[in-house]
């Protein structure tokens, strides 16, 4: 038991280590067959490395833009590496991602920059840059009193999903629509 207690404190203190990593680079967990060659044979980025999901280039994200001013909202749809400039907003999508179907809480999230240039200047000014969360919309939030932007879907599909979808809060397909009444001939 004695082992026990004071080997807590321990481990507590090494995974506390391994969390403080500001400033260092990042670095890849290796396989011990490959920790001995050279860092050039890196293993080239390639379809494997989205885990059979839809690759980042053909992902479609819906962000929404809000006019606080005006009250005008529209939706914007970007591919990953895209921007589309509205008026003196600037919004560039650079990631979008869902989780997998059979993970929990299912999340929808875009790795979103937001430049703006405000009356009289001549530059875009970046106001936000981070991913931006549909389920949670406050954890971060693009800080501008005129304009908000927010997720609102990432189409994309994993391994044994049919066709390219989004998570859905509610986890159900959406209602379908009544057949009109047939009315009697007069």
């Amino acid at each position: 038991m004695r082992l026990a207690l004071t080997a807590a404190p321990l481990a507590c203190a090494l995974v506390l280590a391994a969390c403080d990593k500001a400033g260092e680079p990042e670095t890849a967990d290796v396989p011990l067959d490959q920790a001995t060659s050279a860092p050039e044979a890196a293993p080239a980025p390639g379809p494997a490395s989205d885990n059979g999901a839809t690759p980042m280039k053909e992902r479609v994200a819906t962000l929404g833009l809000l006019n606080k001013r005006n009250n005008l909202s529209e939706d914007i749809t970007l591919k990953p590496g895209e921007s589309v400039e509205r008026g003196p907003v600037i919004i560039r999508l650079s990631a979008c991602e869902r989780t997998a179907p059979w993970e929990l809480p299912q999340e929808v999230g875009a790795f979103v920059q937001v430049d703006i240039r405000e009356r009289g200047q001549q530059q875009h000014r970046r106001v936000f840059s981070g991913w931006l969360f549909r389920e949670s919309p406050s954890l971060n939030v693009v800080e501008h009193p005129v304009y908000d932007v927010w997720v609102k879907d990432c189409a994309m599909r994993w391994p044994g999903e049919a066709a390219p979808s989004s998570a859905r809060p509610s986890g159900r397909a959406p209602a379908a629509r009544p057949a009109p009444a047939a009315t009697p001939a007069a």
